[in-house]
């Protein structure tokens, strides 16, 4: 700009509007300018993806009780905000107006689903798991070695617990019933 300050004064006015040609106009229709992010105002909840062990984390955007939208968190060490196809359909899921949000039971035989309650499904879950271990429970093998174990039962566990609800189950299902056949979707 010193350059210019040497030229004649018509000549520095007329350099200075060439120079500010396409500065003042902008290329955005009045539309565009009134546009807003749809995740401004949203509260960023971070939570990680439920498909497998990997871990990916995820930012769930909030706004008025709502998740508007879910994306890969970019300050994650595991993911760096990006995610595989299943990851990245997670909002779908989520807002999906066909996904299950009660329990449905369709008793043996029957040609229909009946809606129970979360409190049913649990007791009757328990219920049939005692059941199980009861008629199923080994204490001790023929030649005398002892088991006490049950071969009735079986878990397969999701990659999205952490370990500390890993190692609870491990605990309950070995230790406290007993169950031999236990498998998580990590390793699968």
């Amino acid at each position: 700009m010193q350059e210019l300050s040497m030229l004649p004064e018509p000549v520095q006015s007329a350099v200075s509007q060439v120079m500010e040609i396409g500065s003042r106009v902008q290329p955005f229709s009045n539309e565009s300018r009134e546009k807003a992010s749809r995740i401004r105002e949203a509260k960023v909840v971070h939570s990680v993806c439920p498909y497998c062990a990997v871990g990916c984390s995820l930012n769930v955007y909030v706004k008025d009780g709502r998740v508007i939208d879910i994306e890969g968190d970019p300050n994650s060490p595991i993911n760096h905000g990006t995610l595989c196809p299943k990851g990245s359909a997670t909002f779908q899921y989520t807002v999906n107006p066909s996904r299950l949000t009660q329990v449905l039971y369709r008793a043996p035989y029957s040609d229909h689903w009946e809606v129970k309650s979360l409190d049913w499904a649990m007791e009757q879950i328990a219920q049939r798991i005692k059941k199980t271990r009861d008629e199923t429970f080994v204490e001790r093998l023929p030649d005398g070695r002892e088991v006490k174990h049950t071969l009735g039962i079986a878990s397969l566990g999701g990659a999205t617990l952490d370990v500390v609800e890993n190692y609870l189950m491990k605990k309950l299902f070995t230790g406290g019933l007993g169950i031999v056949s236990i498998e998580s979707q990590a390793r699968i």
